[in-house]
Formats: structure tokens, C-alpha cells, sequence
């Protein structure tokens, strides 16, 4: 078996090659990540534009929901 000498400098180069792959990749799923944002978030508006009760609601709901959760958390906090 013959053994091949790496050095470090091969590696690095295979790291910064591989770290740029993984960049490309990351950077074409932020792209559609936005892309898909974009258009939910003109379906949201839309949705708000044609029912602003229902949305106002929703929005209420949330809230309470949302401070409701951070009530426990800070009581349960403080029993401690």
C-alpha cells in the first residue's frame, strides 16, 4: 500500500474549494428563500387589502397569544 503525503497546504486548498461549493449552494437557496418571501408576502398584503377586519383578528389573536406565552414564561421566571 503506498501512502500519499498531504500537506497542509493541499488541504487548505480543498477546504477553501469546498467552503466555496458550499457558498454557491447557499447563496442559490437564499435566492429562492427570497423569491418565495417575495410572493407570500404580496399574497399576505393582498389578503389585507380585501379583509382588514380579519386581518386586524388575526393580528389580535397573535398578540394575545404571543403575550399570554411571555406572561408565563416571566412568572415562571420569577418563582425560581
Amino acid at each position: 500500500m503506498s501512502k500519499k503525503n498531504v500537506t497542509i497546504e493541499e488541504v487548505k486548498e480543498k477546504v477553501a474549494a469546498e467552503l466555496e461549493k458550499s457558498r454557491k449552494i447557499a447563496e442559490k437557496e437564499l435566492a429562492k428563500v427570497k423569491k418565495h418571501l417575495d410572493g407570500t408576502l404580496k399574497t399576505v398584503d393582498t389578503y389585507v387589502k380585501k379583509n382588514p377586519e380579519k386581518a386586524a383578528a388575526v393580528a389580535a389573536g397573535i398578540g394575545a397569544a404571543l403575550g399570554a406565552a411571555i406572561s408565563l414564561l416571566v412568572s415562571s421566571n420569577k418563582k425560581k
